[in-house]
């Protein structure tokens, strides 16, 4: 099915219809002055390399995507899933399985899934396996990867399911000899396809514009038609009846009728207004600026062996335009890499010794089990742990106890933790080093070594964390029988039962840039938790609204909570992150940090990073409130808008992609969201453009983004240099694009007055289709993917060269129509200085040269040359790449013109080519040669003159900047680099136009 729909996308592309209508058109004689070829060639090509390109697309993310198998599997001996399976039993302990779930959140930590008792049981004997009666009821197929919910009925009890039973296509098994399950959902039905709907394609400003002018082209081109009708129409009725006599009109063929399929042969004639290799060459140009962004050492990661990817070629040069960067805090700004920093047990504090760099470091080496990464200054916590303050080795079972981390344990004495969250991992180390370390844990105990010794707790029910709650809690049963929930949340949530002393801390921590945590314990009673697990039980296996009915149960255990104390966990800024804010402050794009975290911390980040300084002393804040209106999220916007730093807090997932969306409705800037997680992902797609960092938060971030790399200090140079390069590059190729085919086409216009409006072609049919395909295709491009106006270096030096692209100075619907015109005035020259050159005119013998097919050989030769010298013009950055493309191009449009008025591809082909000896026998005259310098030179020559004195009296930041690069190089540099072209100098400038002053003068005598 793939041509069939890949055709049917692309004529979805207004000027691919078109074209394909004209083809149809060109069929019909009466209409046609041109061979079906001029457009069927061209359109086949456009076609087919657009196919190419989508083909090897489907074919990459083919490879990685499982193949889409509904086949229902019983025994899972292979290591990727592909389907959804309830886990019934494996080969692991406790039925347990380890899995890696990458490809559905990016996560590489190994997470854990297990069976239930009853069905474990089973073991791997096939027998009982094949005679297992069970009924399982769960929710309908849908895109939920951290939810399920069902229940598994045998020998009437019933046992809840939910996502720690269940395998998801797309898991990869680790660490598991074999594992048995049933499938719940397979194929279309699976989670991970539920997830694969139909992508959103993000359009760049640019792209919506092209739009918009190829609707006007439109409108243009039949106005023009209309009046080469019309015209054809008067010279029909004033001059068309004199020729009846020797070339009578058709039967029933009146003006009127003439007029009607004049307008349509015009129509055919002049479609190269309408850019039919615009599109394509736009995606080329992409790729190629996309392959510089892989390609770009400075971008590359050692440590972590990442390079920078752009993960899509359709929004490079909207990188040149960003307003606001909206960034996550915690991994973005921020290494990421926790450690255990302060803590506050009992309402005092500890930890505060370690800014002291002179202070010697505690000595773990007691502790067999302890991490030797682990750094602590602090001796008195250490010491009051091992003399047996209740308080404080209560405070270090809790981190012990309270987490959802996998052990690992390679070798004797060598743990390995698998945490989700850094947080976690940081916490859990500090308590092993401590004398607390958690070794192991099955679905109903954990086991602990509590200062040496062996302590198993048995765990009767997790109380799991989310966004919400942003809590997590655990009861266990002690060795002795005591029954305790311990919990671990934000302050917000357990702040109304903090001791005033632990208050004064929290927010000293928080001042400090850290993250903090509250810890509280709950004795419980045992008639109240058998009556309380009942009810879990009950809630756990309803189908209908579980999760409410489980965080009612949740918030009624959670209360009335003892205070154990704080946490403070350390996250360092990466490295080069103030000096990136501040280049991209200096080139005015407003930087937003939304983060979870609490004020005090995202303050102090800020003060960190540069956003927030010293002399900004009307730092204020804007907090939340209850009142509505209609002009409320307005208001807020202006507020913000008005400052030069925005820091938004305690925000969530949904609230951050908000606030992005909130900005593009509003402010109708383009956007860019960089984070690393997966609370950023919403974030990252509501955005204009979306950047994931691979940190430690997993992959999610990166697979839902356009662009990724492994360190936020690589955001300047995607902007500053690959950005602004793509969007300079990509609004020269429009200009001269548009240029170069309105040329073309405008040359046809004014021919019409002069052939009585018979849609006859100026230019070889032959000419006409190799146009845009051959004769100006390469140099446009080495144009597009190599021009630079000054190099990364300098781009750096002065981020203020990236305020035109911010503004879109370089192309918009302004600039367009100064193209129309510069190729009105081109086009003019082109024929009417031809024209006159030829008009009346004999060769060195005598002969008459003023025939159609000299005359079309001299403007079509006119037209190239000045088209490339205009290209000239316009490249500032010369590589021996684009020297071969506009020779080469010049190369190829003589040698084909030679090979194709041959004498033997006439004999050939004589109804293709009949353009016979033309070349050699126009191309011998000196007055053809003169008539295409002085036609370059006034097309040229007012180019110059207008860009010297635009660089003399308004000189732009572009112009400012080069003419510094100009005479740094030329100051310190012994080497001829190729810089920007030299119409800057006054005095080159000036001799250029007495010279050509003085050949204008001398070649309009020569021909009088």
């Amino acid at each position: 099915t793939f041509l069939p729909l890949n055709l049917y996308e692309q004529f979805r592309r207004l000027a691919n219809a078109y074209f394909l209508f004209l083809f149809f058109l060109q069929l019909i004689p009466q209409i046609s002055s041109l061979p079906w070829f001029t457009t069927a060639v061209p359109l086949i090509l456009v076609l087919a390399m657009t196919a190419v390109k989508d083909a090897s697309d489907d074919i990459v993310s083919l490879d990685k995507v499982p193949t889409n198998d509904s086949r229902v599997y019983l025994m899972i001996i292979s290591f990727i899933l592909y389907a959804d399976l309830l886990l019934l039993s494996s080969s692991e302990p406790l039925n347990l399985v380890y899995i890696e779930t990458a490809e559905l959140d990016g996560e590489t930590n190994l997470k854990v899934k297990q069976a239930l008792t009853v069905t474990g049981e089973m073991g791997d004997n096939i027998d009982v396996l094949a005679t297992f009666k069970g009924e399982v009821r769960c929710e309908p197929p849908n895109n939920r990867l951290d939810k399920f919910k069902g229940v598994l009925t045998v020998n009437e009890q019933t046992y809840a399911l939910d996502n720690d039973k269940v395998l998801l296509r797309g898991c990869t098994l680790r660490n598991t000899e074999w594992c048995f399950g049933l499938v719940v959902f397979g194929g279309p039905d699976t989670k991970l396809m539920q997830n694969s709907g139909k992508t959103t394609f993000k359009r760049t400003s640019i792209d919506h514009l092209m739009n918009v002018l190829v609707l006007c082209i439109f409108g243009f081109l039949a106005s023009m038609c209309s009046v080469l009708a019309i015209g054809n129409a008067i010279w029909e009725v004033r001059v068309g009846s004199v020729f009846t006599a020797f070339l009578p009109r058709e039967a029933g063929v009146d003006a009127a009728l003439s007029s009607f399929l004049s307008f349509w042969s015009y129509i055919i004639v002049l479609n190269t207004v309408v850019p039919i290799s615009l599109y394509v060459s736009v995606e080329i140009i992409r790729l190629g600026n996309s392959f510089y962004i892989d390609w770009d050492r400075k971008m590359y990661y050692p440590k972590s062996d990442t390079p920078a990817q752009a993960r899509t070629t359709t929004l490079n040069e909207e990188l040149g335009q960003i307003k606001y960067i909206f960034s996550d805090k915690t991994g973005t700004l921020t290494q990421n890499i926790m450690t255990f920093n302060k803590c506050s047990i009992n309402g005092k504090g500890y930890g505060e010794q370690c800014k002291n760099e002179q202070m010697k470091r505690v000595n773990f080496s007691w502790n067999q089990l302890a991490d030797p990464k682990f750094v602590f200054h602090d001796h008195s916590l250490m010491e009051m742990v091992r003399e047996g303050n209740p308080e404080a080795q209560a405070f270090f079972r809790l981190l012990a106890l309270c987490h959802t981390v996998m052990p690992e344990e390679k070798r004797e004495g060598e743990l390995f933790y698998q945490a989700q969250s850094p947080d976690e991992g940081a916490l859990v180390t500090a308590a092993r080093n401590f004398g607390f370390v958690f070794r192991s844990r099955t679905p109903e105990t954990i086991t602990v070594m509590e200062m040496g010794n062996q302590v198993t707790y048995e765990l009767l029910a997790v109380l799991d964390f989310n966004n919400v709650r942003k809590r997590m809690s655990v009861i266990v049963r002690s060795p002795k029988g005591k029954l305790t929930l311990y919990c671990k949340g934000a302050d917000t949530i357990i702040y109304e039962k903090l001791h005033p002393s632990c208050k004064k801390l929290m927010e000293e921590y928080a001042g400090d840039g850290l993250r903090t945590l509250v810890l509280a314990y709950k004795d419980l009673d045992e008639d109240y938790m058998d009556l309380w697990t009942q009810r879990h039980h009950e809630a756990s296996t309803a189908i209908e609204e579980r999760e409410e009915k489980l965080d009612e149960l949740y918030e009624e255990i959670e209360k009335d909570l003892q205070l154990l104390g704080a946490t403070a966990v350390e996250d360092k800024l990466q490295d080069g992150v103030p000096q990136t804010i501040e280049q991209l402050a200096k080139a005015d794009i407003k930087i937003w940090v939304l983060t979870g975290d609490k004020q005090e911390t995202a303050e102090n980040i800020g003060y960190s990073c540069n956003m927030l300084r010293e002399e900004m002393k009307e730092v204020f804040i804007v907090a939340a409130s209850t009142t509505e209106g209609n002009n409320l999220e307005w208001e807020l916007l202006r507020t913000a808008c008005m400052c030069q730093t925005v820091i938004c807090c305690r925000v969530t997932p949904l609230q951050k992609a908000q606030v992005v969306q909130l900005v593009k409705k509003y402010k109708k800037a383009v956007t860019l969201a960089i984070g690393d997680g997966a609370n950023d992902v919403s974030m990252i797609k509501a955005a204009h453009i979306g950047v994931g960092i691979s940190g430690q938060e997993g992959m999610q971030a990166v697979l839902s983004s356009d662009y990724s790399f492994a360190q936020f200090r690589y955001l300047q140079r995607l902007l500053l240099v690959h950005g602004r390069w793509s969007y300079l590059r990509m609004c020269k190729f429009l200009r001269y694009f548009f240029y170069k085919n309105f040329t073309f086409t405008f040359v046809h216009f004014w021919y019409a007055f002069y052939c009585g409006f018979s849609a006859q072609t100026v230019y070889d049919e032959w000419f006409i289709t190799l146009y845009n395909l051959v004769y100006t295709a390469l140099p446009v491009l080495g144009l597009s993917l190599f021009d630079q106006d000054v190099n990364d270096r300098w781009s750096f030096q002065y981020p203020q060269l990236y305020s035109p692209g911010q503004q879109n100075l370089y192309f918009n619907k302004k600039v367009f129509v100064r193209c129309m015109m510069h190729s009105c005035y081109s086009s003019l020259i082109l024929f009417f200085i031809p024209w006159a050159a030829m008009c009346d005119t004999v060769r060195d013998d005598g002969k008459d040269v003023a025939d159609h097919q000299s005359f079309a050989l001299l403007v079509q030769s006119c037209l190239l040359i000045v088209v490339n010298v205009q290209l000239c013009l316009d490249t500032h950055y010369w590589t021996a790449v684009n020297q071969f493309f506009v020779w080469g191009s010049l190369a190829a449009y003589f040698a084909i013109t030679f090979t194709m008025y041959s004498n033997g591809m006439f004999f050939i082909f004589t109804s293709s080519f009949p353009f016979i000896g033309t070349a050699r026998n126009t191309l011998n005259q000196p007055n053809v040669w003169l008539t295409m310098f002085l036609t370059t030179l006034l097309c040229s020559l007012p180019v110059v003159a207008f860009r010297f004195i635009l660089i003399q009296l308004w000189p732009t930041i572009n112009d400012k900047v080069s003419d510094t690069t100009d005479r740094f190089e030329s100051h310190h540099s012994l080497l001829c680099i190729p810089v920007v072209t030299s119409i800057n100098n006054v005095i080159v400038i000036s001799m250029i136009k007495c010279v050509a002053f003085g050949l204008l003068i001398y070649s309009v005598c020569w021909m009088w």
